[in-house]
C-alpha cells in the first residue's frame, strides 16, 4: 500500500510542494492540488496516481507560462504557440492560458494597449504595421483596433505629426544625396514603416520645406 511519507516545499520551485511516497519523490504539486485531492501524510494514494500525475501535469505547464510571462509580456497566442513549440501537449497549454487568462496575468487587450504605446509613442510606426504586428502575434483584430484607438485618443497621437517627426530624424542622414535620390530613398523608408502615401507626401514636402 503506497503510503505518503512526506510533503515538503520544493528547493526549485517556490510555492509548490513535493509529495514523497514511500520516501521517494512522487509528484510536485500546489497547495490547492493537495488540498483538492485530500492528501496528507499518512494517507494512501492507491486509486489516486491517475490524478496526481494529472495535477502535476497541468502544473509543470502552468508554471512554465508563468515564468515566460515573467521574463517578456505576450499574448495569448504567442505564449500558447511558444509551449507547443517547446513540446508542451497542446490540451495542457490550453488550460494553462485559461487560467492565466481568468486570473488577469494574460490579457490580450491590455498587451495591445502597451505594445501599442510603445510602438506608436517609442518607435514611431504605423497605425497598420501595429495591426501586422499584432496580427503576427495571433491578437484579434477587433482587439487590436480597440487598443489602437484608446492609445491614439489617450496620448493625443497625431499621425501626420509622428510620420514628420520620422522623415525628419532620417532625412539627417541623406543631406549628402541628390535631392531626387534623397526623396526617393525617404518616400521608401517611410513606407516600410507602414504609413500611407497621404501622410508621406504631406511629412516630406513639410520637412523638405524647412530650413
Amino acid at each position: 500500500m503506497p503510503l505518503i511519507t512526506a510533503i515538503v516545499p520544493s528547493p526549485r520551485h517556490p510555492g509548490r510542494f513535493t509529495i514523497l511516497v514511500d520516501g521517494k519523490s512522487h509528484a510536485t504539486l500546489s497547495l490547492d492540488a493537495i488540498e483538492r485531492l485530500g492528501l496528507a501524510v499518512g494517507g494512501d494514494v492507491t486509486g489516486l496516481e491517475e490524478r496526481i500525475e494529472a495535477e502535476a501535469a497541468r502544473l509543470k505547464v502552468y508554471d512554465r507560462a508563468l515564468n515566460m510571462l515573467a521574463f517578456r509580456a505576450r499574448s495569448s497566442a504567442e505564449l500558447a504557440r511558444s509551449l507547443v513549440r517547446k513540446g508542451e501537449p497542446r490540451e495542457l497549454v490550453d488550460h494553462a492560458v485559461a487560467r492565466l487568462q481568468e486570473q488577469g496575468l494574460l490579457d490580450d487587450a491590455a498587451y495591445a494597449q502597451s505594445f501599442t504605446r510603445m510602438k506608436v509613442l517609442g518607435a514611431q510606426q504605423s497605425r497598420r504595421r501595429v495591426q501586422q504586428e499584432l496580427a503576427r502575434k495571433g491578437v484579434a483584430r477587433t482587439v487590436t483596433d480597440a487598443a489602437i484607438s484608446t492609445v491614439f485618443e489617450e496620448e493625443g497621437v497625431d499621425q501626420r505629426a509622428i510620420v514628420e517627426q520620422a522623415a525628419r530624424k532620417k532625412l539627417r542622414s541623406l543631406t549628402k544625396l541628390d535631392p531626387v535620390v534623397q526623396r526617393r530613398r525617404l518616400y521608401a523608408f517611410l513606407a516600410r514603416r507602414g504609413y500611407d502615401s497621404e501622410d508621406i507626401r504631406h511629412a516630406m514636402d513639410a520637412v523638405q520645406r524647412e530650413p
